[in-house]
């Protein structure tokens, strides 16, 4: 696999399975049909990849003109508290107006999401790499 068809596929199907695990769990806590919530998964997993993209432009803009280049742990850590506080400005309102629910609780079940993409994140791509072999990169050479 080439490394873009390879990243294609990583995202498709990261995504794809985040919808449908995600989908059937939303239902049941909230006590909604099952095929809205997984048009919500859907919403949100569109929300956040068009977010991912505007913010990385926008970071990089701001990133390029600064004085110091390089991405120090103070500039990771800012990169990830300004996409994660995006989404949580995106997401929560529109959870808290699909499920019929509160503000609060649409935050709090939006930690939850934060918990759980972070454990799925890393098990999908350990299964991911042990599926379709490590890239180029992890392997000493050219994955670009």
């Amino acid at each position: 696999m080439t490394p873009r068809v390879r990243r294609v596929v990583q995202a498709l199907l990261y995504e794809t399975i985040a919808v449908v695990a995600l989908g059937p769990v939303l239902a049941v806590l909230f006590d909604q049909p099952v095929a809205s919530t997984l048009a919500l998964s859907v919403t949100m997993s569109a929300v956040a990849l068009a977010w991912n993209y505007v913010f990385n432009t926008l970071f990089e803009r701001w990133e390029s003109r600064q004085r110091r280049p390089g991405r120090s742990i103070w500039r990771r850590v800012a990169h990830g508290i300004g996409f994660e506080g995006g989404l949580v400005v995106l997401l929560v309102p529109l959870m808290a107006y699909w499920l019929e629910t509160s503000l609060l609780t649409a935050l709090l079940t939006d930690l939850g999401l934060l918990v759980f993409f972070l454990l799925y994140t890393v098990a999908f791509h350990w299964v991911f790499d042990a599926v379709f072999g490590l890239p180029d990169s992890a392997r000493g050479g050219d994955d670009a």
